[in-house]
């Protein structure tokens, strides 16, 4: 089966602000390798360049000859190889992250994905064996061992890409080619976080630009805006080439391999049916009169505007405060909400603040945004943050630390059945979010209070829903434009416009350079098609927490269990026990009523 090496889940919308925050955690990364030039990395690449080589040597062209026993020995084999590259790679990844800019951590980087690369491309053979056995030959397989049947959802969804595998040789081929395509990311990521921004005189990285976005001063929001499109603007070309050269390579992969679209195989990655996706992206669109063009509507008025300026989207509130969250509060906050739920969720949360599992601060050359990474499952998840102690920063810490307990409950799968398809690894993050929400909402002072936290939680939701749809749009229209031939900055500018006023509204008046906005959202490069996951997640939470409103007894445990589960089971399966179907059209508008709902109380407010 192909190597999946764990990959973070980068979160694009996390905004920041503020100082004086005490101490802020760093990561300690010691839990995989001590350094560098540890005797233990070494170790472990020498084991996996043997392992590699010897598994092969045992088992090409002799899978269709094994019994029950032997089949299972494979995959346990297959799965402890994937465990130790995965190791060596998060940690390499982890310390390029802390400093992007740094050319050691860069050359190291590289050097550990050509090394791993380079080792197991010897295992490619095993997917392509394994999908040309015939369907009754696994199941008389399964049958015959109950430990081996347990990986059946694992081979389920690698022989869903049977229909768009290649000759052997060929496979191999595009293996040893994955560091080509590494290259352009970290071009990408490198180009970010070396960009640099000066407002009133101070010179900024892309996190503190980003952030002067959700100033109560309206002319540091305008200055931040103009000074993100002028320095965009100077590198749009760069952007355009790396844009260019990935949704090529994308096309000429997906062509090579028979895939009738370019979303088909983030789907498949994704275990969920087109129909599911398109049903989802129907109803937000279908809904954006409803949801972010009433809300915009309502935030115009509140900040007393004619028309609203792309730099007033994410402005705070006229009557909110410049308030600044210090970490150790943020910390309390989160954890009263989730200890208030089940107290097995704090528990499980804890070691992330007190273990070095978080690294928090804005620094010079760090990756901006946020993610949380499962690294392998004998080891534990590491959360990334750029925490400037906004409220917003909150709700980040919340989302993330959501992501990390759900990949400490689903580490028992093993490496194999732990990682879930995207999403539904949004599921515990959102849901985090929400709890910390309604804690915070449940502990509001006043009535002026209580109308900040929902139309901040409106905000984020459709930041989360409107605007990642928006996103996947601007994608699909990318991605088609691009097998027409070459793109110029120019066209790529037209295509992001084009889906801008349909998502935010007819209230928008849009700038010169804000055509470029799509130049720093790095699921485009990194995870094509990746941010529908967003909408899915925020969307199946608000239903999933409907249901536990509705009838809270027993939420908890179903709930802990469809985390457990990790990516052994599909959606289906994991949501019947909350009687929720994600493949009925009306389940989407379950979740979006959700928004709605807190829109009318926000409307209600007015009278």
């Amino acid at each position: 089966m192909p190597l999946s090496l764990p990959r973070p889940l980068f979160d694009a919308n996390a905004t920041s602000g503020g100082k004086d925050l005490g101490p802020l955690p760093e990561w300690d990364l010691t839990d995989l390798y001590p350094a560098p030039d540890a005797p233990e990395l070494k170790r472990d690449l020498d084991w996996l360049e043997n392992a590699c080589r010897t598994f092969a040597e045992d088992y090409e062209g002799k899978l269709d000859t094994l019994d029950a026993s032997g089949f299972l020995d494979v995959i346990q084999r297959h799965e402890k190889i994937g465990a130790i590259a995965g190791r060596i790679m998060s940690f390499a990844g982890l310390r390029y992250y802390q400093l992007t800019v740094d050319s050691e951590r860069a050359k190291f980087l590289s050097d550990m994905q050509e090394k791993v690369t380079n080792y197991t491309t010897p295992l490619v053979f095993f997917t392509l064996e394994l999908n040309r056995l015939d369907d009754a030959t696994l199941d008389a397989l399964f049958d015959a061992d109950a430990d081996l049947a347990r990986y059946k959802p694992a081979i389920r969804r690698i022989r869903a890409l049977k229909p768009y595998q290649l000759s052997d040789e060929m496979e191999k081929f595009l293996h040893d080619m994955g560091v080509v395509g590494d290259a352009w990311e970290k071009l990408f990521d490198e180009t970010i976080a070396g960009l640099t921004f000066e407002i009133d005189g101070e010179e900024l990285g892309i996190e503190g630009t980003l952030n002067f976005l959700t100033d109560q001063d309206r002319s540091k929001r305008e200055a931040a805006a103009h000074e993100l499109a002028r320095v965009f603007g100077e590198n749009i070309r760069t952007f355009a080439r790396i844009h260019n050269t990935t949704a090529k390579e994308k096309e000429v992969m997906d062509r090579w391999r028979g895939m009738p679209t370019a979303q088909t195989g983030r789907h498949l990655s994704n275990d969920v049916e087109p129909e599911v996706v398109e049903a989802l992206r129907n109803a937000v669109v279908e809904a954006y009169p409803r949801l972010s063009h009433r809300y915009y509507e309502l935030k115009r008025k509140w900040l007393g505007l004619d028309r609203m300026q792309v730099w007033d989207r994410n402005a705070p509130l006229p009557m909110e405060t410049d308030r600044v969250i210090d970490w150790p509060e943020a910390r309390e906050m989160v954890m009263d909400a989730y200890n208030a739920f089940d107290p097995r969720m704090g528990e499980i949360a804890t070691p992330f603040f007190d273990k070095g599992w978080i690294d928090a601060a804005v620094k010079p050359g760090k990756a901006p945004g946020a993610f949380a990474h499962p690294t392998v499952t004998d080891v534990h998840p590491y959360v990334m943050l750029n925490y400037l102690g906004k409220p917003r920063d909150v709700m980040t810490l919340a989302h993330e630390l959501g992501h990390g307990v759900h990949q400490v409950l689903a580490a028992d799968q093993g490496e194999m059945l732990s990682s879930t398809p995207l999403t539904l690894a949004e599921t515990a993050s959102v849901f985090g979010e929400m709890l910390t929400f309604r804690k915070m909402l449940e502990n509001a002072k006043d009535q002026k209070e209580r109308k900040v936290m929902l139309a901040g939680k409106v905000e984020d939701m459709i930041n989360t829903v409107v605007r990642q749809i928006a996103f996947y749009d601007f994608e699909c229209k990318l991605h088609d434009a691009r097998r027409g031939g070459e793109l110029t900055p120019d066209d790529i500018n037209a295509l992001w416009m084009s889906v801008q006023a349909e998502s935010l509204g007819e209230g928008f008046d849009f700038m010169e350079g804000y055509e470029t906005f799509w130049a720093y959202i790095p699921h485009f490069v990194h995870s094509p098609f990746y941010v529908y996951a967003y909408a899915f997640g925020d969307g199946l939470v608000n239903a999933l927490y409907a249901t536990y409103e509705e009838n809270p007894e027993g939420f908890q445990d179903k709930y802990f269990d469809m985390l457990k589960a990790g990516g052994s089971k599909h959606h289906k399966e994991l949501l019947a026990p909350f009687g929720l179907d994600a493949t009925d059209p009306k389940f989407w508008d379950k979740g979006l009523s959700m928004i709605e709902g807190f829109i009318d109380e926000l409307e209600a407010m007015e009278d």
